[in-house]
């Protein structure tokens, strides 16, 4: 995938190659962690990741080589949706509906509550998010 605007691109090394996946590790780095202040306030995270890529169309790397792995901004963007924005939402319609027949703690809990069936099924269907949301390296 060429490197271009529409793509979501992060540089990392080669961490082990299996039969089927290749694993790159990376650096992510919250925005604050860059801030000059990053010394002084406590709020800078960084956390390494470990990405797996299917083998196959894959070019040959070898353990500990740097390479550049990208993802389509489209995907990377539904995943965003899928993660954050619905789960929002359910949150945010159930406490409206619910606060209307119980109290504001119940409908509280009852919202937070809605939100576990809808991870199930997020991780039932991993699989199928797994073949749509694919890192290629570069």
């Amino acid at each position: 995938m060429p490197s271009s605007v529409d793509c979501i691109a992060k540089e990392g090394f080669i961490d082990h190659i299996d039969d089927r996946k290749i694993y790159v590790k990376i650096m992510s780095v919250s925005a604050c962690a860059s801030c000059h202040a990053n010394g002084i306030c406590n709020s800078s995270e960084s956390a390494e990741k470990l990405i797996g890529i299917d083998r196959e169309g894959a070019p040959e790397v070898k353990p500990g080589q740097r390479v550049r792995i990208s993802m389509n901004a489209t995907n990377g963007n539904l995943a965003v949706v899928y993660g954050y924005v619905v789960p929002l939402l359910i949150l945010i319609v159930a406490l409206l509906v619910l606060v209307n027949f119980t109290s504001e703690g119940i409908a509280g809990l009852l919202s937070i509550a809605l939100l576990a069936p809808y991870y199930a099924g997020l991780y039932m269907l991993r699989k199928q998010f797994e073949s749509r949301f694919r890192f290629t390296i570069e």
